[in-house]
């Protein structure tokens, strides 16, 4: 056995892109990385030579690694990248490098830059998965709402019946968030920045190995550039040891995606009861099965929308109280929660981005359902129409007509025929009091709304081409 997470009991994310993404293999390969990229940019700029970044680049493949031994001696310094270096070194004697490749190694870092720009780097891939997924999402989300801009369904209020709505505006509301999600993503994905600080965020070590270099023409400040330019990290003002904002814009971000696909899920699970029946998921081969009862189609994608949104709360509130009690120029423990917190977020957002664009786009919609149960709400659904286009007509206003109204559900009476009697004809014909009880007529603004999130969708899908 080897020990690797393959997320048994996650399954969220197990068997989506985020069990490689965000793996053990992954982020170590990523401090590999890091490391072999800073030697790099080291070479080119005179510091060391060409030999010692390829001796580096040769030891820089995670594959050479034992990582449950990496992982036993972690404890040792209370990070990875501690014993990495020595396995690195005795990698690069192993390998017969010049004794100059294993001092440029990591020269002028410190721990906190490689694993805080690992994660980076592990980020920028997840995220760009969520975001492929996301926008899939939107895609199936924006047909639903289309097609189904005339599906006359109930709105539910507290559980219970409400007012007549459609379909497509129920759909194009799961939409709406997800594009304020995604939106929100994509800001959160400008904090995906290089950190280099040095041992206490001055850099110290490195401007004196410049200063005794007399390197005039090469400043810390542009070697730290070149290096996030090569890492495809932006460049930051400044290192962020203490500043835990972007991890908490970034875990923000991730935690808005899953709630937004946490509704939507939540959403589908309600309706796809079988006494409410309104949406069931696509039948999929080997999926959505009972391991005791044959008959059971469970939506299974939706479970997992779900479940995201239940473990990510409490994952942000890891990150927001290491932040909060960072202290002096390295946390004290508030530093290290963040690494399993933030992983973890990652792969429930792509995880759960993964199984919203399939739910999105293979949802079967029961129309034979939906209209059965707006039916069920009967004429009491409109009351809140009559009340406020009789109220002149009937004596005693609004109340008169909440007490019609209880009477009517108590009695099992029909609300038009008790109202007919309160109202003479020549005040209102039954045509008209007819025609106030017909759920299309008492829509509000549900269709143009509709419209406005379609137009921002498509927009947005301009976008997105534009970028490709």
């Amino acid at each position: 056995m080897d020990g690797a997470d393959y997320g048994v009991l996650a399954a969220a994310w197990a068997g989506t892109a985020a069990a490689s993404l965000s793996s053990d293999t992954a982020f170590v390969q990523s401090m590999l990385d890091v490391e072999a990229a800073w030697v790099q940019v080291q070479a080119e700029a005179g510091l060391c030579s060409a030999e010692d970044a390829q001796a580096v680049d040769q030891v820089a493949s995670v594959e050479r690694y034992d990582l449950r031994l990496l992982a036993s001696r972690t404890p040792d310094g209370a990070n990875a990248l501690i014993p990495l270096l020595g396995m690195m070194r005795e990698l690069l004697a192993h390998d017969n490098a010049p004794a100059s490749a294993s001092t440029a190694l990591h020269r002028g870092a410190t721990s906190q830059d490689i694993i805080d720009t690992a994660l980076m780097l592990v980020l920028a891939k997840t995220v760009a998965q969520t975001q492929a997924d996301l926008r899939s999402t939107a895609d199936g989300l924006a047909g639903l709402a289309q097609a189904h801009r005339q599906t006359l369904c109930i709105a539910r209020s507290l559980t219970q019946h409400a007012l007549p709505t459609t379909f497509g505006w129920k759909a194009a509301s799961w939409l709406s968030a997800v594009l304020d999600a995604e939106k929100q993503l994509e800001t959160a994905s400008l904090q995906l920045r290089l950190q280099w600080g040095g041992a206490v965020g001055t850099l110290a070590s490195l401007e004196q190995f410049l200063a005794d270099k007399k390197s005039a023409e090469t400043s810390s400040r542009q070697l730290s550039s070149r290096l996030a330019e090569r890492l495809g990290l932006q460049d930051p003002v400044a290192p962020w040891h203490t500043n835990r904002m972007p991890i908490l814009q970034l875990g923000s971000a991730l935690g808005a995606v899953i709630a937004a696909l946490g509704t939507f899920g939540a959403d589908v699970l309600t309706a796809s009861r079988p006494e409410v029946g309104e949406l069931s998921e696509q039948r999929e081969a080997g999926k959505g099965g009972s391991s005791a009862m044959p008959q059971k189609q469970n939506p299974v994608r939706s479970v997992l929308l779900r479940n995201a949104a239940f473990a990510s709360p409490g994952l942000l509130s890891t990150l927001f109280t290491a932040a909060g009690t960072a202290v002096d120029e390295r946390p004290d423990g508030g530093w290290h929660a963040e690494w399993s917190a933030l992983r973890e977020l990652a792969r429930l957002a792509v995880g759960a981005a993964f199984h919203g664009s399939f739910l999105a786009n293979g949802l079967n919609v029961n129309l034979e359902a939906i209209g059965r149960n707006l039916a069920l709400g009967g004429d009491a659904v409109l009351s809140e129409r009559l009340a406020s286009v009789l109220a002149p007509l009937v004596p005693g206003g609004k109340p008169a007509i909440q007490a019609l109204v209880r009477h009517s559900l108590n009695e099992d009476a029909s609300l038009f025929e008790l109202l007919r009697k309160e109202i003479p004809e020549e005040d209102l014909s039954d045509d008209a009091l007819r025609e106030l009880f017909d759920p299309a007529g008492y829509l509000g603004a549900a269709d143009r709304f509709t419209e406005t999130i379609l137009a921002e969708y498509s927009a947005r899908k301009e976008l997105w081409q534009s970028q490709n």
